[in-house]
């Protein structure tokens, strides 16, 4: 298992005190200095592409602002020979549910959405939305959609635009009552149509426009301008250790459907790292105002109460952000109040405000079971943060 052999590798590497392994002398002779790494993230990393976990990867993390470790392991495309590199763009997934829920808390800043507004207010068929038991009492609001508490299941595909993607929703019959239980859902679908009647733009538009061209997020779109620059995604080959090539919908970009803003964005680690900055800054960065202070603190707080949440132990659920409340097993490595986002081909991104440190870890890889809980996200948050602390 990873974690039993990293433990061993890792004992070494803090005895011998993890420090940041700056590039050597040849690497300083060239015109751009090489970025800093970690040793111990490294390792992870490389023991991850030696046991055919991952086909490779990319590892970033900053401290205080700045980047203290940025490394690129193995292969981004096994059968082109295609080495990872420090800026190869991933499909991050759901990470991007995030960036939408920022998007839609910039229109909550000029106040031309409400948190408590109901969802049919801008998709009028919600007005005849069914609960379990008939019609609902209570309507489901804009709050509901960004907590997973609205009741809403099933795909989070879109179809050919948000317009219908959100008239398809309004007529699925919820799970349950909304606001009485914590569910994964296409909740942010909604909220993309919502964006969509509020501003008068299309959602992938706004979301260009007031997120990633003010933040200089250059290489995350909704479609890739060359493939050639994306990590390839895996899975688990017929034999231990070998992996094989996978097919997902969220990595078919000529497949006709509207941009996904539960999980449709693809990006690269340096740009993540601008947007989570952002956010741990309060909403602003460079000078570039995005979203308000008070935004931000909704998003990154919880929201949800009791409720249990996520798909790892000890969290809540803020506004399309999910929050570390008690810190334990993948999540030890971070302090309570951190906050951040897993995708389902294993890409995680938390923040953690107490501690300033920002981590992010890029791989593509499916059907290897609770990427959020993966050893190899504790691994590495683990191994970063140990070196830190040195």
């Amino acid at each position: 298992m990873l974690s039993l052999m990293l433990c061993r590798r890792l004992s070494l590497l803090v005895l011998l005190s993890l420090a940041l392994v700056v590039a050597g002398p040849q690497a300083a002779r060239a015109e751009k200095p090489a970025p800093p790494q970690i040793a111990g993230v490294v390792e992870v990393m490389n023991l991850a592409a030696e046991e055919g976990q991952i086909s490779g990867g990319v590892t970033l993390v900053v401290k205080d602002g700045k980047t203290v470790h940025l490394a690129a392991t193995g292969m981004a495309d096994i059968a082109q020979d295609r080495p990872m590199t420090i800026d190869t763009q991933f499909a991050i997934a759901s990470m991007t549910k995030p960036i939408t829920a920022t998007a839609l808390m910039i229109l909550v800043d000029q106040g031309k959405v409400q948190l408590t507004d109901p969802v049919s207010k801008y998709i009028p068929e919600f007005a005849d939305a069914q609960g379990p038991d008939g019609k609902l009492a209570q309507p489901v609001t804009v709050q509901h959609l960004l907590t997973h508490t609205s009741g809403l299941g099933d795909s989070q595909q879109t179809e050919t635009t948000l317009e219908a993607t959100g008239k398809e929703l309004a007529q699925r019959k919820l799970k349950f009552l909304p606001g009485s239980k914590w569910q994964y859902s296409p909740g942010l679908n909604a909220c993309g149509r919502i964006i969509e009647v509020a501003s008068g733009q299309p959602y992938d538009q706004f979301v260009s426009e007031q997120i990633l061209q003010p933040l200089k997020m250059k290489h995350t779109a909704f479609v890739p301008k060359n493939k050639n620059k994306l990590a390839g995604l895996y899975e688990p080959g017929k034999e231990k250790g070998q992996l094989a090539a996978a097919d997902h919908w969220l990595t078919r970009f000529t497949s006709g459907r509207a941009p996904n803003p539960s999980g449709g964005l693809i990006s690269t680690a340096a740009d993540l790292a601008r947007f989570y900055q952002m956010i741990l800054n309060g909403g602003e960065l460079d000078g570039q105002r995005i979203v308000s202070e008070e935004a931000v603190k909704q998003m990154t707080t919880v929201q949800t109460g009791d409720l249990t949440t996520g798909f790892t132990p000890g969290n809540g659920w803020g506004l399309g952000w999910c929050v570390v409340r008690e810190p334990q097993g993948v999540s030890a490595a971070l302090a309570p109040g951190s906050y951040g986002h897993g995708g389902a081909f294993g890409t995680q991104g938390w923040v953690d405000p107490k501690n300033q440190t920002i981590y992010v870890l890029l791989i593509q890889r499916t059907n290897f079971g609770n990427s959020d809980g993966s050893d190899l996200r504790g691994a590495f948050q683990d191994a970063a943060h140990a070196a830190l602390k040195n």
